[in-house]
C-alpha cells in the first residue's frame, strides 16, 4: 500500500504545472472533447508508467547493494530540485493534429512524458518499491489527478493554483523520500 501511496502522491504534486499538464490544457482547448482527451491520458500513462516502473524494478533486482539504494536516494533528492523548475510547453505541441483527441493524446502524452520528471520518479519508485503494479496505479492515478482537472477546468484552473508553493510542496515531497531512504540505507533509522 505504501507503493501505491507514495506514487500517487509523489506524481500528484510533482504533475502540477509540468508541461504535461499545460499539454492537456492546450489539447482540450483545441478538440473541446474532455473525455476522449481524458482517455487518451490514461492510456498513454498507463503504457508509459508501466515500461518506467518495470525498468525501475528490473535495475533494482539487478543492482542490489546499498551503493544501489544511495543511487536511488540521490535521484529523489535530484527529482526535488528538478521540480522547483518549471516547465513550459514547447512549441511542437501547438502544430495542428492529423488525428483526433483520443489518439492525438495518447502520441502527444506518451512521447511528452518520456524523459519527463513523472516518469523518471516512476523509475526511482519501481526501484524502491520493486512492485510494478502498484507504482503504476499509484504514478497513473497521480497523473490523473492533477491532469484531469486541467482537461475539464483548463486556464481557469491555472489562474487560481498557486503553482509556486505546489512545487515547493513536491520538491519537499522528493527530499523527505530521498533522504529516508538515505538514512534507511546508512542505517540511521530503521526500515
Amino acid at each position: 500500500m505504501d507503493a501505491l501511496l507514495t506514487s500517487t502522491a509523489v506524481v500528484a504534486l510533482a504533475e502540477i504545472g509540468d508541461k504535461t499538464q499545460l499539454l492537456a490544457i492546450v489539447l482540450a482547448a483545441r478538440f473541446g472533447k474532455p473525455l476522449a482527451i481524458v482517455a487518451g491520458i490514461l492510456v498513454a500513462t498507463l503504457a508509459n508508467h508501466f515500461l518506467a516502473a518495470l525498468v525501475g524494478a528490473q535495475v533494482a533486482s539487478i543492482l542490489e547493494g546499498d551503493w544501489f539504494r544511495y543511487l536511488i536516494a540521490i535521484s529523489f533528492i535530484a527529482m526535488a530540485a528538478w521540480t522547483l523548475i518549471p516547465d513550459r510547453l514547447d512549441d511542437e505541441e501547438h502544430n495542428h493534429a492529423r488525428f483526433g483527441a483520443f489518439v492525438t493524446t495518447v502520441i502527444a502524452f506518451f512521447l511528452v512524458e518520456m524523459g519527463d520528471k513523472t516518469q523518471l520518479a516512476t523509475v526511482a519508485l519501481g526501484a524502491r518499491f520493486h512492485d510494478v503494479i502498484m507504482v503504476t496505479m499509484g504514478t497513473t492515478l497521480g497523473m490523473m489527478l492533477a491532469n484531469v482537472p486541467a482537461v475539464f477546468l483548463g486556464h481557469e484552473l491555472l489562474k487560481r493554483v498557486p503553482l509556486k508553493v505546489v512545487r515547493w510542496i513536491a520538491a519537499g515531497l522528493f527530499l523527505v523520500i530521498g533522504v529516508w531512504f538515505l538514512a534507511q540505507t546508512a542505517g540511521w533509522v530503521g526500515v
